[in-house]
């Protein structure tokens, strides 16, 4: 008897080794379909927006609604393309989905056991916005580090920007440049100027913290040296071309 249950147990751990199997191919596939897809598609919905609308439901805040609305890379200023890569990650055009320089820095910064500091690059952050979730876990970093590397090789700089720009989060439930935009200037983010998109690039290091509508003096000061910024930087748009 002991023998039967012992081979009913082992062909249930294989089956179920087999199943696990089937579903992290179809994952993988569909995930893969899905950069492929969004190499030439807008991105209509992502990974962060939907943990906010859970977030809400589970707050009981059923009124809650995302606002976002996809426009094209040449629909954008030119001024918030600058503003956010001086911001975010000044060397987005030259490495290949990750600064090691900034990891090092950040490494040696953390370990010292002050406030933990990030080393994100807009190709990573724009890996997490769309295909993951928020949050700190290694698992949530390998898989962003996976998915970084296919964006990257898929979809090239100015395809990654053009996403990043449209799904970043700029406050609670505005999600991309042309949301922001209407929301807090009431104007097309064609039409955004230096100082506009340097002070919606100046609160996303947390935009449920910082706010655009309300700016601190830390949000005002960091406005200015994005400012700054972005005049030394070669032009963006151009450098995409």
């Amino acid at each position: 008897m002991s023998k039967v249950c012992n081979h009913l147990l082992k062909l249930s751990v294989h089956r179920f080794f087999q199943l696990l199997l089937s579903v992290l191919r179809y994952c993988i596939l569909g995930v893969l379909t899905l950069v492929l897809l969004f190499a030439y598609l807008p991105v209509p919905y992502t990974g962060v927006m939907l943990e906010r609308q859970l977030s809400a439901w589970l707050d009981g805040k059923p009124q809650y609604q995302a606002r976002h609305q996809w426009r094209a890379l040449a629909q954008i200023s030119p001024n918030l393309l600058q503003a956010v890569v001086a911001a975010e990650d000044q060397k987005f055009l030259q490495h290949r989905g990750f600064d090691l320089q900034a990891i090092e820095k950040a490494l040696v910064y953390n370990s010292k056991g002050r406030k933990v500091r990030g080393a994100s690059t807009i190709s990573q952050q724009t890996a997490k916005n769309v295909f993951l979730w928020t949050g700190r876990s290694w698992v949530r970093k390998g898989l962003e580090s996976g998915l970084t590397l296919l964006i990257e090789g898929a979809w090239g700089k100015q395809r990654i920007l053009e996403v990043y720009l449209n799904s970043i989060e700029f406050g609670p439930g505005i999600f991309g440049a042309e949301a922001a935009a209407q929301r807090y200037f009431g104007i097309s983010a064609a039409k955004l100027s230096r100082q506009q998109a340097a002070l919606l690039a100046a609160v996303l290091p947390n935009p449920h913290r910082f706010l655009v509508q309300a700016p601190s003096p830390y949000v005002r000061k960091r406005q200015q040296w994005i400012q700054k910024q972005m005049q030394q930087l070669a032009p963006v748009h151009r450098q995409l071309r």
